[in-house]
């Protein structure tokens, strides 16, 4: 028992072994089916979504909306309530993408056999914030505080994918000082009006990384290593971080629809899923 004589709540891990209340899984099952939906159902779409005939779904959508959990428009659509918002909102505030990361990049680490760098976009650029090694030893340049080359790098790359062109322009101007960087007259093109614009063959790059939701760099910046990068979103689509595999380039899978991409591209997912983001939204 807990101090005050309640009895504690499972944790996150033992939930599944302990016995609930089943009218409360079955209420469960609705709320899940709504959140993979990402849209307003109805009655009918909201019950087949989560396995049980409307009759049977019913009260426990009235219950739902009683309290607050769900809400219901003119046209009988149900989408989260006020309640709902409240408590999602809690959640994101208390998130702190490094604590949410840290199982992940450990879990990462040790499935590839490869290291694992995270980097946020600092005040100087991409920036690495956690470096997790290795046991095979690999000469790369790479440290926490590292700030990363917007064109040359991937982890810098990645950024430049998913921030608008205005931000990227003004980043771009201190490109020279990151590792690996370049004179900002390289990836940057006066326009007609005297404002910089992105050269067609980096905007055609960055276009190619929004596509594959992923980017690569083999023996450059850093001959013998080879890179994958892959962004985290939150809940309103902006990117929250980049994690990359690190790993020497003899031995990389160098596919991007391979195992290796495929293991980083799951844990970005279920990172950005645990921020809030939703695919397709």
């Amino acid at each position: 028992m807990t101090p005050d004589g309640s009895l504690p709540l499972p944790i996150s891990g033992d939930t599944r072994a302990q016995r609930g209340i089943s009218a409360l899984d079955n209420t469960g099952e609705l709320l899940l089916a709504l959140v993979a939906a990402g849209r307003p159902l109805s009655l009918r779409d909201l019950a087949a979504d989560a396995g049980m005939p409307a009759a049977k779904a019913f009260p426990h959508l009235v219950s739902l909306l009683k309290i607050g959990l769900l809400s219901r428009d003119e046209a009988g659509f149900f989408s989260p309530g006020p309640l709902g918002l409240e408590l999602g909102l809690i959640a994101l505030q208390r998130l702190s993408p490094m604590r949410e990361a840290e199982t992940e990049i450990a879990t990462l680490a040790a499935g590839s056999g490869m290291s694992v760098a995270t980097a946020t976009l600092g005040p100087l650029g991409p920036t690495v914030i956690r470096l997790e090694e290795s046991s095979q030893p690999q000469h790369v340049s790479l440290r926490v505080g590292t700030v990363m080359s917007l064109v040359n790098t991937a982890i810098g790359r990645v950024f430049a994918a998913h921030v608008s062109e205005d931000v990227l322009t003004g980043l771009l101007a201190q490109e020279s000082i990151r590792l690996a960087g370049i004179d900002p007259a390289e990836a940057l093109a006066p326009s007609r009006k005297g404002r910089a614009t992105l050269r067609p063959a980096y905007r055609s790059r960055l276009a190619q990384i929004r596509e594959a939701g992923i980017d690569d760099a083999f023996d450059a910046p850093v001959p013998g290593i080879g890179t994958l990068a892959a962004p985290v979103f939150d809940h309103t689509g902006s990117i929250r971080l980049v994690i990359a595999l690190i790993g020497s380039s003899g031995n990389f899978e160098r596919d991007l629809q391979g195992e290796t991409a495929r293991q980083l591209l799951a844990a970005t997912h279920r990172l950005s899923w645990r921020f809030g983001w939703m695919s397709g939204r």
